[in-house]
């Protein structure tokens, strides 16, 4: 902050009432036209922003007058003029509605998130809005959570690259632009860590784990300049996040903000005082004061601070400079917002007009799709599809559906605009197409009242099951090539969507063995917001294609994948189990005294972890193919032998395309450090480079490595390294390396 802006907030706070600093810490919903309360509590400054319904979620475009309306109220009616902050859950696009996070992830590729993010920044600030709840950062590794669909997956060095592209796509270089949002990271901390894979749940996680694993996206993003941070609802190691001062102290210096409604949900936690103390009638009044007393500094939804807090305060029990502290940091937000300087910046119907939906943003939709889908099987080269007089049967009940594919959190999204798989092969010269249903989504009524929460997406068909089959598999037999699009509708993954079963339901499964049954070559187009079980599908379907929920150009990427126009590229950023009971399964899980590893038959085991099956994942860690083959050279070190804290390590990798079709590889390197004070994960991402390769060319790949990325927390919590022996394994995927050791001595 400049001496300027110090000296404007110090004048500001010393005009400000108690109420009106506690106003400012008052985040709520509110809808358009704006209820007479709440243009009311707008003039007295008892509102320090609003979030939600302010932005049409009837799937309609509002525009920027109307929020403008809302923020001449604040501007011009109240005492001190101060504008609000307008805050909306922008997580995968906004009226562009692009694929969910956790298929961005998949693209391993940080410049083109970031570009998304900025699509969706030019987009929400269209719409007026000035501050977004994403990115999620939230490192999760139980794929029964459904919200592993708005994170980047289980490993938290691509979770940090991804974190600091986020924020720099939502801020741009200068917050106070109009086109720029303030980014909100969520949720802090160890939310995807959630015991069972239950939404809301607690966690219970090592001090240790929480900083090796679950913490890096996090300061990743606090270092590129995250203007704020929300909290988790869970309970991390007994304390709720929204009470933890200890773990708060690690967002200093950002606003910190309340989930939704989270701190009277406290109670539910089983916090306050029931031994007489001040919240025996009100547990909120206690609760509301520990939040603030913790660095909470705005209440989403929980009103606990604009109705508690004065009387926490005329009793001693909260300071009048905690407040001021919190009520600053809103302040000075919207400072770095440019809000003060021109609260109406944001309120341009010409830049509306030309950043919605624009063609350019479709585009970039449609990239993204194709390059975040994952082709996890091949067999026999199936895939690309030569079209010209091509017989398809295109069946599924996602194949023409292209409001599913637009995914959780996509209520904004152009819902008219989303193009289905169906459409996007319709849309290739010299294909005949035969559609069928072949089954519902589910076909359990109570399912389907709760994923329709948002609205009607998912449907019943009347017709019996062995009816819709039977069409199905007549369009099969009919045809030379089966696509069948297949997997969850939208709200099957996402917040309050967590699931025990996380296999294909059981009326698509019955509908795929049919089709199988045909001997019919079997495309699998999986529309998922999560790795799904599918040890049959792996078994039995020649090519599997992972579309995840792809956006408004879902379909129209699907259909460049299965016919050549690109290649895939995208690599798994979780590990994918064989059956939910190997779950948690990530790739950087340590070996133990008796590894279950194998033998000289890759059937057994010489030492079993499950005795009813195979204990290795059914797709790893970074694994994805693509239309063309790759060689890797064995990795070079530049020296085996380093000494000090100040030593640079280089290991370079050749890459050769041996195949006949350009492509893109996705080089890993991994570390292992395999004899150490504290037993250490099996391997770590390090680093990682896409190559774009013509047939026969090759590429050099270096990757440099320092003393910081062999540091680990010691016994003590320390962060140290240890000299020793260190193996660098370089290659496609998690689980198939080419190493080089080298050593690392203590300097002298």
């Amino acid at each position: 902050m400049t001496a300027d802006t110090t000296a404007f907030l110090d004048d500001l706070m010393a005009r400000m009432t108690l109420d009106e600093k506690l106003g400012q810490l008052n985040l709520v919903t509110g809808n358009i036209p704006l209820p007479d309360d709440r243009a009311a509590d707008i003039r007295a400054g008892r509102i320090g922003g609003m979030l939600g319904g302010l932005v049409d979620c009837t799937f309609g475009v509002h525009g920027p007058a109307a929020l403008r309306a809302v923020q001449e109220i604040a501007v011009n009616e109240s005492r001190l003029g101060i504008p609000l902050l307008f805050a909306y859950d922008v997580i995968h696009g906004h009226h562009t509605v692009l694929p969910i996070p956790l298929a961005l992830s998949c693209t391993w590729n940080p410049d083109l998130i970031e570009a998304a993010a900025r699509v969706a920044a030019r987009e929400a600030t269209a719409c007026g809005l000035n501050w977004v709840f994403s990115p999620m950062l939230d490192i999760a590794r139980d794929p029964r959570w459904g919200r592993i669909a708005e994170g980047s997956g289980e490993d938290p060095y691509l979770g940090a690259r991804i974190a600091e592209a986020m924020v720099r796509g939502l801020q741009g270089d200068d917050l106070a632009d109009p086109e720029s949002v303030m980014a909100c990271i969520k949720h802090f901390i160890a939310y995807g860590a959630a015991e069972g894979g239950r939404d809301y749940n607690n966690a219970d996680v090592s001090l240790a784990r929480l900083m090796e694993v679950y913490l890096p996206p996090f300061l990743a993003a606090l270092n590129a300049g995250a203007g704020s941070a929300m909290l988790s609802f869970a309970a991390v190691n007994r304390i709720p996040s929204h009470a933890d001062a200890d773990l708060l102290r690690l967002l200093d210096g950002v606003l910190k903000v309340s989930d939704f409604n989270a701190i009277p949900e406290m109670i539910a936690h089983g916090l306050g005082d029931e031994r007489g103390g001040i919240d025996a009638d009100d547990p909120l009044q206690t609760l509301s004061e520990r939040a603030l007393r913790a660095g909470v500094q705005m209440d989403m939804m929980g009103h606990g601070y604009a109705s508690r807090l004065a009387a926490g305060v005329a009793a001693g029990r909260v300071s009048a400079a905690e407040v001021d502290a919190a009520c600053r940091a809103v302040l000075e937000a919207k400072v770095k917002l440019g809000l003060f300087a021109d609260p109406f910046a944001r309120f341009d119907e010409a830049r509306a007009a030309r950043n919605l939906r624009a063609p350019a943003y479709r585009t970039l939709a449609r990239q993204l799709a194709a390059d975040s889908c994952v082709l996890l099987k091949n067999a026999g080269d199936l895939l690309p599809l030569a079209p010209e007089g091509l017989k398809l049967a295109v069946v599924g009940p996602l194949a023409d559906d292209a409001w599913n594919l637009l995914g959780p959190w996509s209520f904004q999204g152009d819902r008219e605009g989303a193009v289905s798989v169906l459409d996007g092969i319709r849309a290739v010269p010299g294909v005949t197409v035969r559609h069928a249903r072949g089954a519902d989504i589910v076909d359990d009524a109570r399912m389907i009242e709760l994923l329709n929460f948002a609205g009607p997406k998912v449907g019943r068909d009347p017709r019996p099951a062995a009816e819709m089959i039977a069409e199905a598999v007549a369009a099969a037999r009919a045809a030379d090539v089966v696509v069948a699009v297949l997997g969850e509708a939208a709200e099957m993954s996402g917040e309050a969507a967590s699931r025990m079963d996380i296999g294909l339901p059981a009326c698509q499964r019955a509908l795929l063995e049919a089709l199988h049954a045909t001997g019919k070559p079997v495309v699998l187009v999986l529309a998922n917001g999560r790795p799904l079980t599918l040890p049959w599908e792996a078994e039995h379907v020649p090519a599997i294609l992972v579309s995840w929920f792809g956006g408004c150009e879902a379909g129209p990427a699907v259909a460049d994948l299965l016919f050549g126009r690109r290649a895939p590229s995208g690599r798994l950023t979780t590990t994918w189990p064989r059956h939910v009971g190997q779950v948690p399964l990530a790739y950087d899980r340590a070996t133990t005294g008796r590894p279950g590893s194998r033998d000289a038959d890759p059937g057994k085991y010489t030492t079993r972890c499950y005795l009813d099956g195979s204990s290795e994942p059914l797709f790893p860690f970074g694994f994805g193919l693509g239309f063309t083959t790759f060689a890797y050279a064995p990795p070079v070190a530049d020296a085996t032998d380093l000494a000090g804290d100040d030593a640079v390590l280089t290991v370079s990798v050749a890459v050769t395309n041996t195949g006949g079709r350009a492509g893109e590889e996705t080089v890993q390197m991994y570390l292992t450090d395999p004899v150490a004070s504290v037993v250490r994960p099996g391997k770590q991402l390090k680093g990682f480079a896409k190559l774009a390769l013509a047939p026969g060319e090759t590429g050099t790949v270096a990757f440099r490595l320092t003393t910081a990325d062999l540091a680990f927390p010691d016994a003590s919590l320390r962060r140290v390294w240890e000299p020793g022996r260190f193996i660098v394994g370089i290659g496609p995927h998690a689980d198939a390396l080419q190493t080089v050791e080298v050593t690392w001595r203590a300097g002298a």
